[in-house]
């Protein structure tokens, strides 16, 4: 694999099964150029490790606490850092990956991919290409893109603050917890907690969970 002009690849892996983590890590050692620069299992700090590091590849998890790849993908987006985001998942869902494509990754990889799928994903992310895995049709997926084309999904017409909250919560997380995780007073998450459910249409916490499961912020117990 080619390095970039500065030397090594420089990688963030972020995946909470360490299994997995373990497995994609042995593969990232086998490739030449590659330096991992941080490993965590959590969302929230996945992005701190991206904004200290500004790596060139970030590999993250769909589904992490704290903070989804996706929504990862989005803020980094969002801050303007140069580092190419490459999803993680085990799911083919059209939502998740439209999902994950509006939000500005780089690549979505299967984690039952073939080995090989790593580098060639790598390689078309740090050459400005988006790489889908083969098991995810790209035909399907622009007419899926045209056919949402308007409309929004309720998870996006939610603040990044919401999304946080929503997913705190659907963690099991009461709002002293989330006040102290965030730095925010209680007050505060309690005036975002009923914004979100509002915009939802959602009156109790099961119902937030059961949403944050079927939009992939939560995986099921």
């Amino acid at each position: 694999m080619a390095e970039n002009q500065a030397g090594a690849i420089r990688v963030v892996l972020a995946d909470d099964h360490k299994l997995v983590c373990a497995g994609f890590r042995l593969m990232l050692n086998s490739l030449a150029g590659i330096e991992i620069v941080g490993e965590t299992g959590d969302g929230r700090e996945a992005l701190e490790l991206i904004r200290k590091h500004v790596p060139d590849i970030a590999l993250l998890d769909i589904t992490m606490p704290g903070l989804t790849g996706i929504e990862v993908a989005s803020r980094i987006k969002k801050e303007v850092l140069h580092t190419k985001v490459i999803i993680l998942s085990m799911h083919m869902n059209e939502e998740y990956v439209v999902r994950a494509v509006q939000a500005g990754i780089a690549g979505y990889l299967l984690k039952n991919s073939d080995p090989v799928e790593l580098e060639l994903a790598i390689e078309a992310a740090l050459s400005g290409k988006t790489y889908l895995s083969p098991g995810i049709s790209k035909h399907i997926l622009s007419d899926y893109i045209r056919r949402v084309g308007e409309t929004e999904c309720l998870l996006d017409q939610l603040t990044p603050r919401q999304r946080e909250i929503l997913q705190l919560l659907a963690e099991g997380k009461n709002t002293k917890t989330i006040a102290a995780t965030l730095k925010i007073s209680i007050k505060t998450v309690e005036t975002h907690r009923a914004g979100l459910m509002e915009r939802l249409g959602i009156r109790d916490i099961p119902g937030l969970v059961r949403y944050a499961i079927r939009n992939g912020l939560i995986e099921p117990e």
